[in-house]
């Protein structure tokens, strides 16, 4: 069954359940609720998006509110019960991937650029303009949602941080639905790549794939870790687990599977 609101045909043409609510609190509690409650309505690729979010959530558990119509927020439902669950931390980062190139096509025929900062931050000439978040739905496994928000409308007055941009704050117009439909379709492309290949995310090339596109590597970064310490040096690589190689002194390497990551330059 396929909710679509006028709007969003091209988005429709890949999920196969659109729902649009005027507003929420969140968009990511909201599915996961809904796949809890009735799983069959929620398949792969499900989606329910709304651009008045009143209580979103970004990683660290930190809250991600902003003005009403200036931002998209969506969440998705991936189901990988094919996936083995070691492989599935790619999930997040395939996500961050999709969505810069979504982002790059809107950019075609601009001198802008958009790319990825580890592990899914999507920056747009530097600036962060969508932050993405994954959970597993309590219960069900092989079922994650993926929440992003893409700050659209958002007026450069209106940006929380310095660090941050928007289509608007650098006199671009985002096409939401071409945008959410190319992100769906690059989304689903490599995570049936992954799936195929067993969840060996160099076999089925998408580790090359989240490379191509991550301004990361290459940078000198300062990286906060959970545990309150800071990690400085050259970021390198990601490994096949997908985490951020970063080599300090050019005497060894650290590995980094979680943490916040500032590009020095």
């Amino acid at each position: 069954m396929t909710i679509a609101q006028e709007g969003y045909p091209l988005t429709a043409a890949v999920s196969p359940r659109v729902q649009v609510v005027d507003t929420t609190d969140s968009t990511n509690a909201d599915v996961v609720r809904h796949v809890v409650e009735a799983p069959d309505e929620w398949p792969h690729l499900a989606l329910l998006l709304t651009t008045d979010q009143r209580a979103g959530r970004g990683r660290l558990d930190r809250s991600w509110v902003t003005p009403p119509g200036t931002a998209l927020a969506v969440s998705v439902v991936v189901r990988v019960p094919d996936l083995p669950v070691a492989s599935r931390g790619w999930i997040s980062l395939l996500a961050g991937a999709a969505m810069t190139r979504a982002v790059r096509a809107q950019l075609a025929g601009t001198a802008h650029f958009a790319s990825l900062k580890w592990p899914n931050d999507v920056l747009l000439d530097a600036g962060k303009v969508c932050g993405i978040l994954a959970e597993v739905v309590p219960g069900h496994p092989d079922a994650v949602v993926v929440g992003s928000g893409v700050n659209t409308r958002m007026a450069r007055t209106d940006l929380p941080v310095e660090t941050a941009t928007s289509f608007e704050a650098v006199g671009l117009v985002c096409d939401e639905d071409r945008l959410l439909a190319d992100y769906l379709t690059a989304l689903d492309e490599q995570l049936s790549a992954l799936r195929a290949a067993g969840g060996d995310a160099l076999a089925a090339g998408v580790s090359t794939a989240v490379e191509s596109v991550c301004s990361t590597l290459g940078s000198d970064v300062a990286v906060s870790l959970p545990d309150g310490e800071t990690l400085r040096g050259r970021a390198q690589r990601i490994d096949l687990d997908g985490r951020l190689v970063v080599e300090q002194d050019s005497e060894y390497e650290s590995i980094v599977s979680a943490g916040d990551v500032v590009h020095v330059r």
